[in-house]
């Protein structure tokens, strides 16, 4: 990755994925242990220690419930996890805020992922990969691109190409697409204690707004955000 200052002034578009895009998400208790670490590590405090606190595989595959105060490293305004990759849209709270977050929950995902799944070896491709976000409107967009046309592959696999059979069943879908922070923007309380939604939905009147942005995506809104897009 080439050196990016990420300043606690800005955004950014965050993306990692298995190695040789193999699948880094094998089950419903992987996907929510994943989750526990965004919240439980996203923490200044929370350091030295992680890594022996997840070797149990057991602990906590639920989101914390934990209501202690949390010196956060970073702000997770958006987040979609894949079966092969994830995507977040962050923004630093700290120097170096970014890296460390990054560093000790796809550490800590990766040794219970090695534990759990009885593996060894490198389980992402890299390093993480990351753009600046250089405009509310590429926000906006990109959110979108987080949101629905990853999740939305899923069912509709022509998506990207602005193809879409059933626009009522990949709406349905949707909403029932739980490791994504778009339920919690619908108003669905699904994972809320991860995300800060506030800058977001500072751009739409109400929900159905957002919602009616949402799944109104057409294929030239791609070229509004290439430049953040990471392949």
């Amino acid at each position: 990755m080439r050196y990016i200052n990420f300043s606690t002034e800005n955004y950014f578009h965050i993306l990692n994925r298995g190695v040789d895009k193999r699948q880094i998400f094998m089950n419903d208790v992987d996907y929510q242990r994943f989750l526990h670490n965004m919240y439980e590590l996203n923490d200044i405090e929370n350091t030295i220690p992680y890594m022996a606190r997840l070797k149990d595989s057991t602990i906590g595959h639920q989101v914390t419930n934990n209501k202690a105060k949390k010196n956060r490293l970073v702000e997770i305004v958006s987040f979609c996890l894949m079966p092969n990759h994830f995507h977040f849209v962050l923004k630093p709270l700290v120097e170096g805020g970014v890296s460390l977050f990054m560093k000790k929950i796809c550490g800590g995902y990766s040794y219970y992922f090695n534990l759990e799944h009885e593996r060894s070896g490198t389980l992402f491709q890299g390093p993480f990969k990351a753009k600046l976000i250089n405009s509310d409107a590429q926000m906006m967009h990109l959110v979108r691109y987080i949101h629905i046309l990853n999740p939305g592959e899923i069912i509709e696999p022509n998506i990207r190409e602005g193809i879409i059979k059933n626009p009522s069943k990949l709406k349905d879908f949707l909403k029932n697409y739980k490791w994504s922070s778009h339920l919690d923007y619908l108003g669905i309380k699904n994972y809320p204690s991860l995300t800060n939604r506030g800058f977001v939905r500072s751009y739409f009147n109400d929900i159905l707004d957002y919602e009616k942005f949402m799944m109104g995506w057409k294929i030239s809104d791609l070229e509004k955000i290439e430049s953040i897009l990471i392949k």
